[in-house]
């Protein structure tokens, strides 16, 4: 086995890497952001590989600004490339800290980090709930100026970094998205502007202020199940505008529009210590489902 490698990736080898250890666990080893990063070669990021004597790509990791996650083939577990690449990774840390996400919270992933000094930090949840009981047709009471229509591209993008960075300003990753990351996403073939829900004060655009949203994505069938599922993709309301029940409202109507694509169930990722919503969707319905976790690295540990 080679050792770990900051060499020029092979995409398609490391996404069919991906696919393998997605099949045999039952969850994607790489958030969506990092996969996009992968496949976009986009600026910065260091990725790392590890070969068998053959050739063969037996392990794959990516560290962003003090972020990694790592993946190992299902073929070429317990044959200590998780912790070679796990060395690697540390070493190129330095002295900073290091968080890795761990997602699905699998036994061996926990095994691995606990045992190299690193300690949970924070719990993503994973909620579902079915859409059967989705009431078709809401109708929200909000305030007469207020009204909810569809993303439109080429307008909108600006005002809606605008909100949510407000929105999630206490959120490491969401709260950082830039014109690029959303860009990157409307050009995925799931993008769909008509599930990108926009609730507008006075007239949608720039004559109008932009109180919150809801973007909603559906997952095709083998990706997050047998059959499509539906995901409350991205929910935030201005900081200004609480109170108005909009968090709610467009709740509602977001669910109402996947119940109309003829999909069966939504998730959505929520962080565990977010207690206001967890207590939102619950309300609405939602129950745990997953959890990936960030495992935390810090300067003087082992």
């Amino acid at each position: 086995m080679s050792s770990p490698a900051q060499t020029p990736v092979d995409v398609p080898e490391v996404l069919a890497l991906l696919d393998a250890a997605a099949a045999a666990d039952g969850v994607r080893p790489l958030s969506e952001d990092a996969q996009l990063r992968l496949q976009h070669r986009t600026p910065g990021g260091t990725d790392l590989v590890v070969r068998d004597d053959d050739g063969a790509l037996a392990g794959y990791a990516r560290l962003d600004d003090g972020v990694a996650e790592l993946a190992v083939h299902p073929d070429r577990r317990r044959r200590g490339v998780g912790r070679s690449l796990l060395r690697q990774l540390v070493g190129l840390a330095g002295d900073r800290p290091l968080s890795i996400w761990a997602h699905g919270d699998l036994p061996g992933s926990a095994e691995l980090l606990a045992a190299h000094g690193f300690r949970r930090a924070r719990v993503l949840l994973q909620m579902r709930r079915d859409l059967a009981g989705v009431d078709a047709d809401p109708r929200p009471d909000l305030p007469a100026d207020v009204r909810v229509v569809p993303f439109v591209p080429g307008r909108d993008e600006d005002a809606w970094l605008r909100v949510n960075a407000r929105a999630f300003s206490w959120h490491p990753e969401q709260g950082r998205m830039t014109r690029s990351d959303l860009e990157l996403r409307e050009a995925e073939p799931w993008f769909d502007p008509a599930g990108f829900l926009m609730a507008w004060r006075g007239e949608p655009g720039a004559a109008g202020e932009l109180l919150g949203s809801h973007w909603t994505k559906v997952h095709p069938a083998g990706d997050a199940g047998p059959d499509p599922v539906g995901e409350v993709y991205v929910l935030g309301v201005d900081p200004a505008a609480q109170g108005m029940r909009l968090g709610r409202a467009l709740t509602d109507l977001g669910l109402a529009h996947l119940r109309a694509q003829g999909l069966g169930e939504v998730l959505l990722y929520v962080e565990e210590d977010n207690a206001a919503a967890v207590r939102l969707y619950e309300g609405r319905g939602f129950t745990r489902f997953a959890v990936d976790v960030s495992w935390l690295l810090e300067p003087g540990t082992d």
